[in-house]
């Protein structure tokens, strides 16, 4: 019997290792793709750049994309810091890829060298859009500026490998994706609420995501994700269903624009961060994002 369990345990330890270890993916990017460079592409590229990478990648202090640490992990897990995205020739890593790698990191989350980042998931991403971020990011616009500087190089323990391993995956690739129906509002603000992340920070747990399939994600949307502050406090994101008593029912078009854009609350107050960060949206694109919510199912779930 105690044989058994030696080898038992001995077994376990091993399956342990091999997960723990396993932290590279194969890559293949399988197609040429190429940005097509425009000034709409450039402005477009910007908007979504600014909304959706820059929660980790953007400094406020010195207004560039060189990156910051993802406090939000926890500290047994390891550090995760997010890249230099800069022009910089010894700590960016923007021109170290082709268009391809790029389109083909943010539809999987896999990188280049087989690292995968699933903060960078976005598979239902357009690639119109796709196209329009790769242009940004080669542009040369002052928040882009090569910045020679690192914050941090990640690093995961045991734990961190182990937990990754078995609760984070790439999705399938996912090429010529479409925008949605410009005449589909409703389409429309589900495509944002998906490629902004609007569902990551709102819905129940970080870990339990639906990337291919947002709307089927544990507690879509009815809040609930601890984040940590600068100050070291914590804020609980949201519930952003259309609930009366919970949620963001009672909230009028031009209020919700306002909460978003400019981080004001119905009542006065101030959001707290990560939130306000889509500053630079169209008038539309909010208005959309708050006509598709008016057609999600309403939860009661009150956050303190």
């Amino acid at each position: 019997m105690e044989k058994i369990k030696y080898v038992i345990c001995i077994a376990a330890v091993m399956v342990a290792v091999i997960i723990s270890c396993k932290t590279r993916y194969t890559t293949t990017t399988t197609t040429s793709f190429k940005a097509t460079s425009s000034a709409a592409n450039f402005d477009r590229g910007k908007v979504l750049v600014f909304s959706v990478c820059a929660g980790c990648h953007y400094d406020r202090r010195i207004n560039k994309f060189i990156g910051t640490q993802i406090h939000d992990v926890p500290g047994i897990a390891g550090k995760v810091f997010a890249a230099n995205l800069t022009h910089s020739k010894s700590n960016g890593i923007t021109d170290k890829y082709s268009d391809a790698e790029i389109r083909y990191l943010l539809k999987t989350g896999v990188a280049r060298d087989g690292r995968f980042l699933a903060y960078m998931l976005r598979p239902n991403m357009a690639d119109e859009d796709i196209n329009a971020i790769i242009t940004y990011l080669r542009s040369n616009d002052p928040p882009l500026r090569a910045a020679d500087t690192t914050v941090g190089i990640t690093h995961f323990t045991f734990v961190g490998k182990a937990y990754m391993n078995l609760t984070a995956k790439p999705v399938p690739y996912k090429p010529d994706v479409p925008m949605p129906a410009k005449n589909n509002k409703v389409a429309i603000g589900y495509y944002l609420v998906d490629n902004l992340g609007c569902f990551h920070c709102h819905s129940k747990k970080l870990t339990s995501l639906n990337y291919l399939n947002p709307d089927q994600t544990k507690g879509y949307l009815a809040g609930g994700i601890k984040f940590k502050e600068p100050n070291g406090g914590e804020v609980k994101a949201s519930n952003i269903t259309p609930d009366k008593n919970t949620g963001i029912g009672s909230y009028t078009e031009e209020q919700f624009s306002k909460a978003i854009k400019e981080g004001i609350a119905p009542e006065g107050g101030k959001l707290k961060a990560p939130m306000p960060k889509f500053a630079l949206l169209k008038d539309e694109e909010v208005n959309a994002i708050y006509a598709y919510l008016q057609t999600v199912p309403p939860k009661n779930h009150k956050i303190e």
